[in-house]
């Protein structure tokens, strides 16, 4: 219930039990999988699997497209490693990159992402999240919030990024992530309060 310990807080913290993942990316790790160095691209999946996960949900709002947009991802960035420029920011380069593959999909197939409710089955099974609860806060955050906000609480909730990591890695002010985070928990807070309303009723 870490999601929606998190989200129904009024003064929302890391929960004591998650642990906040800092990751350090080291960016010689490019390098190494541009000359086809297998443990380095299996360090670099170890370190970001998480965040990529998070952050690509909150793209395409499906599980299994998720995880196959993960792999493609991967993929890619084995085949581009060498044209890395060190800058600083290796997750933002990861990012566009599965943004990239993303939009070429929908241009691909010649259709529009259906940006309206999507609902999770209750079967489905995501990486990362089991609790019930949870999935219906997530349900909630992928059917209602914009994609920015997604993006913010995603990384913030699942991925235990810091607001400053967050703002470097999508390229927004501090100021305007913290502003669209607190936007995001309210929407999600009403939403859930007015569904618990409803049922009591």
């Amino acid at each position: 219930m870490l999601l929606f310990t998190f989200v129904m807080d009024e003064s929302p913290k890391h929960p004591k039990e998650k642990k906040n993942r800092n990751i350090n990316i080291d960016e010689t790790l490019f390098k190494r999988i541009g000359a086809n160095d297998m443990e380095a691209l299996e360090e670099l999946y170890h370190l970001t699997e998480r965040t990529l996960y998070a952050y690509i949900l909150s793209i395409v709002k499906n599980h299994d497209e998720t995880l196959d947009l993960m792999q493609d991802t991967y993929i890619k960035i084995m085949s581009s490693a060498h044209l890395y420029k060190p800058m600083g920011k290796p997750l933002a380069w990861m990012f566009t990159i599965a943004r990239n593959l993303h939009i070429s999909k929908i241009r691909k197939v010649n259709k529009e992402v259906n940006m309206e409710s999507q609902e999770i089955a209750d079967d489905l099974r995501f990486s990362y999240v089991t609790d019930s609860e949870d999935k219906i806060v997530l349900e909630t955050a992928l059917n209602i919030l914009s994609e920015e906000e997604r993006q913010i609480i995603l990384l913030y909730a699942v991925s235990g990024f810091k607001h400053r990591e967050i703002a470097e890695s999508l390229g927004l002010k501090l100021s305007t992530t913290l502003s669209k985070y607190n936007r995001a928990l309210k929407k999600i807070r009403v939403h859930l309060s007015e569904g618990r309303e409803g049922h009591e009723r």
